[in-house]
This record gives structure tokens, C-alpha cells and sequence, in this order.
């Protein structure tokens, strides 16, 4: 069980729910490194040194400052701290209920589990987490984590409570200017071609198979530099160089054959994908000689007609072959 992070109340109108919080993620940064000097590997410490008495000073005695644009500085001791209004601290206040979609994913922070406080009363928990599934909502809140007050959300994670700090909405930048200012036209057969990659890619997708591939490597050289033999080494991929003018198609159903190549093509999703990049081919195909076929049908067509005019031409009617045989005879008779 992890450490308690932070115990308080959930208030939504007049209902209280006494609650604890777990931190829910944890990042694996893999093996702890240090600084060191170079030459001889002794370790380097960072001190806390006072720049006017040239002395190091310890915890106790260290306090925050503010330095103004103007250069004049202030320091905040715990006292100043402590008389600033928190009225969020020890209750994450609900101050409203929206739908989930209704938060950009950016603003997600750090995820805490809820659990019920010691003792405390199970049906205010289940009620509020309960109206949430049902609702299909989230709750908006504020919530002060140590001695910063955070925007947050509760949301239903599986059977539990959910509190995910987010950043307040000014702390968002604009990504006004990042898309591509030029007007781009993306024809069917290409959406068509990258649907059918997106299939293949997705075939037996398992996200709790993945890991860090980088800190591996990182445990193979320690460990390779612990037993005093050569650390290995890994071929390197080769960077991008300067945007190129590309068949958008042509790397679209290469990668396609890629894709498929490393899934197999045994499994049912394959033959899916494989039917997918039939078709976005056939499509593609169609698109490029529509022109073509179109103009070879209006001259089928219009040969069809010429041959009928001569065939009708030369190939005399049923009644001119009726009169032709009347005039013949009446000059036997």
C-alpha cells in the first residue's frame, strides 16, 4: 500500500466524504545517476552557500525571496506564508459537474487515487462515485496540495475515485501558429491508404507491453562497465535531414507492408488490413485512370455509333428489299 499523500473532505453541497489520497503513478527513471568528477569519479555535491558571508549555511536558516524587475528584494519567512488564504486546504471543494469532454487532456496533471478516510462512512463515497459513472461527468474542483492551491477534477477510474490535478487554464499556451499555415488538399485514396495503416498498426496492440527501452540499455552499459568488459553497442538510427517533396502514397502503402510484415499475415485482423490496402490500392488506381477510362469509354462509344451508321448504310431496310422484289416482278411478268 503507498504512503498516504493527503487526507481531507470531498464537499459537494451539504455532503461530506472523509477521504485520503494515493498518489496513483509512479515514474521508473531507472537507474539513480549522480554527478561526478570526470577525472578521478569522486561525487560533487551541491551546497547551500550565502554569497555575502561566503559560508555555508544550513535547512534552518534558508527562507524564499522575491526579486523584482527593478532589482529590489523581498524575503518571505513562514509566518508571510502561512496567514495567506487557502480556503481550499484539507477539502476538495466540487464547484461544478461537466461533461468529461469538456477538459482538454492538456491540462491533466498528476493523478491521485481517493479512498475512504479510517472510519469513515462507505455510502457518501459510493453515492458521489456512482452519480459520476451514471452521469457521465466530472466534477470540477479546487483542492491546496502542501502550499499550492491546484484546479483538479474527480472522475471514475474502475471502482475508484479519481482526483487529477490540472493546470489552471492561463498556465495553457496558445497553439495559435503551430498547424501548417498552407492550404493542403488530401485526396480520398490517401485517407483511405492511412486508415488502412492505422488498422494494421492497431492489430493486437497490447499498451501493458511496453517499456522503456532507453533505461534497458542504460542497465546493460552499468552493468557492462561493473564487470569490466565492453559495454554494447547499438546501431544508430540515422536523423532526418531537410524536408523532401514525397509520394505520400507510395510511403503509405510501404508502410502498410511494413506494418503487415511484422504483424503476420495468419491473424484475421491481417487479412482485414490486407483487404483495407486492397481496396485503398484499387481506389487510388481507379482515381488515377478515371480520366483515362472515361475518355476511352466516350471513344468505344462513339466507334459503336460510327459502325452502326455504316452497317446501316450499306444493309438495305425491310422495305426496300419489299419493293425491290415487286419491281422484279413486274418486269418478269
Amino acid at each position: 500500500m503507498p504512503q498516504v499523500t493527503w487526507k481531507g473532505v470531498i464537499t459537494f453541497g451539504l455532503v461530506s466524504v472523509p477521504v485520503q489520497l494515493y498518489a496513483a503513478t509512479e515514474e521508473h527513471s531507472g537507474p539513480a545517476l549522480h554527478q561526478v568528477h570526470a577525472k578521478d569519479g569522486s561525487r560533487i555535491r551541491l551546497k547551500r552557500f550565502c554569497e555575502a558571508e561566503e559560508k555555508e549555511v544550513p535547512y534552518s536558516e534558508i527562507a524564499k525571496g522575491y526579486e523584482s524587475p527593478d532589482g529590489r528584494q523581498v524575503v518571505l519567512d513562514d509566518e508571510d506564508l502561512a496567514e495567506l488564504p487557502l480556503p481550499s486546504k484539507k477539502v476538495v471543494d466540487v464547484l461544478a459537474f461537466v461533461p468529461a469532454e469538456s477538459i482538454d487532456p492538456l491540462m491533466f496533471s498528476k493523478a491521485y487515487y481517493v479512498a475512504t478516510a479510517d472510519k469513515a462512512p462507505a455510502k457518501p463515497y459510493v453515492l458521489l462515485r456512482d452519480a459520476l459513472r451514471e452521469s457521465g461527468q466530472i466534477a470540477v474542483t479546487k483542492v491546496t496540495m502542501r502550499t499550492r492551491e491546484s484546479l483538479a477534477v474527480l472522475r471514475v477510474h474502475e471502482d475508484t475515485l479519481v482526483l487529477q490535478t490540472c493546470l489552471w487554464p492561463d498556465e495553457v499556451r496558445s497553439a495559435q501558429g503551430m498547424a501548417p499555415d498552407e492550404k493542403v488538399t488530401v485526396r480520398p485514396q490517401e485517407l483511405k491508404m492511412a486508415r488502412s495503416l492505422m488498422d494494421t498498426l492497431s492489430e493486437d496492440f497490447d499498451l501493458s507491453a511496453l517499456h522503456d527501452e532507453y533505461q534497458l540499455a542504460l542497465q546493460e552499459v552499468i552493468e557492462a562497465k561493473l564487470a569490466g568488459v565492453e559495454a554494447p553497442h547499438l546501431e544508430e538510427q540515422a536523423e532526418g535531414g531537410e524536408a523532401e517533396v514525397i509520394d505520400l502514397m507510395a510511403v503509405l502503402r510501404s508502410s502498410v507492408k511494413a506494418a503487415k510484415g511484422e504483424h503476420g499475415r495468419g491473424a484475421k485482423g491481417g487479412r482485414a488490413a490486407a483487404g483495407s490496402e486492397a481496396d485503398a490500392e484499387a481506389a487510388e488506381a481507379g482515381a488515377s485512370t478515371s480520366d483515362g477510362a472515361a475518355k476511352r469509354t466516350r471513344k468505344t462509344a462513339a466507334g459503336r455509333s460510327g459502325a452502326a451508321a455504316k452497317k446501316t448504310a450499306k444493309s438495305p431496310t425491310p422495305a426496300k428489299k419489299a419493293a425491290a422484289k415487286k419491281s422484279a416482278a413486274r418486269k418478269a411478268s
